[in-house]
């Protein structure tokens, strides 16, 4: 590197996003993600050894898959090549193996490719790297948004150990905000401003565990606010709100408005109230809920509160559930009004919650009773000796295919746990199961 080119890299990192310049170069300064780069953990193990293999980063942005990928390229003794698989193609690829090959043949050093959006690449596309994958030409780092048993080849998966990186919890983005504010030789500290710990909290929490976000707007309310008669700029709660865009509401994520917004939302929907849900949902994505933690509630609410009285609001529910991993936001809150406003319009049972919960009393009141013989196993030689599966009769055989006979054991003789509704579908299942019966006894089909 010469003089000229010295300087102008020092220029370019100079005026680069607040975000870039806090980039860590050492795993010891990165922040969070201590499940998988802690100093016991694989991860960190295996990047201060040097001893890489195939990686694959997954997790939100704002998260650190590159950042982790730039620690690596900073302690390796490999060499290290970044694409990104938005603008990227075969023939980058194909210039990066032939170097690759090059490298490994002349100085027996071996070659890490960062593949950035590795999602965003075709099938074709990752076809071409496995080989050179499973040959050892290049070790490859690929990082994604997209859940990668859904975007990336099997066969590369399979070659690759996937890290999934978590939101920051809100005291790592803080450490980060303050290390924005403060930091001298990476941060803006030279501008001399400070935040108070009300804008501190604010910016943390409403970012969503994305340090990008948050850093982008500290780096905008630096750069945009007056200095104070005191000569210095402050970042206070309302300074905070306009570089994020955001309004505060109350809602603190670990505290009592966090339970009782999610308790009401729960029991908007339970109520039949889709005005309420709704309204209920926008404050929790306002105030950025984790939007697969509100999927969950709507999956539990569509079985505990609807249950059989509408199957498909489970269908509805669990499918909104994978969408709004798929897509994120701003997206998820559509996927996300419809299982909210479905659930809470559907016809309502908890016929289904009360039988699981009364037979788990009977279990734990009756213990282990015997499983009635003719319903037990009897594929295995020896079993008609034991009496095992003699006189079952199968279902299929007999009209509507029912037959009675005795299924629960024979010390619950008449128990009954599961009561339909006579709500939604749920009606439907009550007339079905009196009417088989009925007939099955007026046949006289009994065990």
């Amino acid at each position: 590197m010469d003089l000229f080119e010295y300087m102008s890299n020092t220029a370019r990192e100079k005026d680069s996003p607040l975000a870039s310049r806090l980039r860590p170069a050492t795993l010891d300064e990165v922040v969070g993600q201590s499940h998988i780069i802690g100093k016991d953990k694989l991860l960190y193990r295996a990047i201060k050894a040097d001893k890489l293999r195939s990686l694959l980063f997954y997790g939100p942005p704002g998260t650190g898959k590159t950042t982790l990928a730039q620690v690596i390229a900073n302690t390796t003794s490999a060499d290290f090549v970044q694409i990104n698989a938005t603008s990227a193609g075969k023939k980058d690829m194909e210039e990066v193996v032939n170097r690759a090959k090059e490298t490994l043949a002349m100085y027996a050093r071996r070659t890490i490719l960062f593949i950035d959006e590795i999602h965003r690449f075709n099938k074709g596309q990752q076809d071409y790297l496995l080989p050179f994958v499973e040959d050892g030409t290049i070790i490859l780092i690929g990082a994604t948004t997209e859940n990668p048993y859904f975007e990336v080849n099997s066969a590369l998966i399979s070659r690759s150990i996937i890290f999934e990186l978590k939101p920051l919890v809100i005291e790592d983005i803080k450490t980060l905000i303050k290390r924005a504010v403060y930091d001298k030789e990476k941060g803006m500290g030279s501008f001399d401003a400070e935040i108070d710990e009300e804008a501190l909290c604010f910016l943390a929490d409403v970012s969503g565990g994305d340090a990008r976000h948050a850093l982008n707007a500290v780096e905008l309310g630096v750069m945009t606010t007056e200095r104070s008669a005191d000569g210095k700029i402050h970042i206070n709660i309302g300074v905070a709100q306009e570089c994020i865009q955001r309004r505060r509401v109350l809602y603190d994520k670990n505290g009592d408005s966090h339970y009782d917004t999610i308790s009401a939302f729960i029991k908007s929907m339970r109520g039949s109230d889709p005005d309420a849900a709704v309204y209920y949902l926008a404050k929790m994505l306002h105030a950025g809920e984790d939007v697969k933690f509100i999927a969950r509630r709507i999956m539990i609410c569509a079985s505990e509160d609807v249950g059989n009285a509408d199957p498909q609001a489970l269908s509805v529910a669990v499918s909104a559930s994978l969408a709004v991993e798929r897509i994120g936001m701003p997206e998820a809150q559509i996927v996300l009004s419809q299982a909210a406003t479905y659930v809470a319009c559907a016809p309502k049972s908890n016929a289904a919650c009360n039988a699981i919960f009364a037979a788990g009393e009977e279990v734990q009141k009756s213990g282990n009773l015997p499983i009635p013989p003719h319903l037990q196993d009897a594929h295995y030689k020896g079993a008609k000796k034991l009496g095992r599966g003699t006189g079952y009769k199968y279902a299929h055989d007999y009209p509507n295919h029912y037959v009675e006979q005795q299924y629960l054991p024979y010390e619950l003789t008449g128990e009954t746990f599961y009561e339909p509704s006579w709500n939604g579908y749920e009606a439907k299942i009550r007339e079905h199961m009196k009417r088989i019966k009925k007939e099955a006894r007026e046949n006289g089909e009994k065990a």
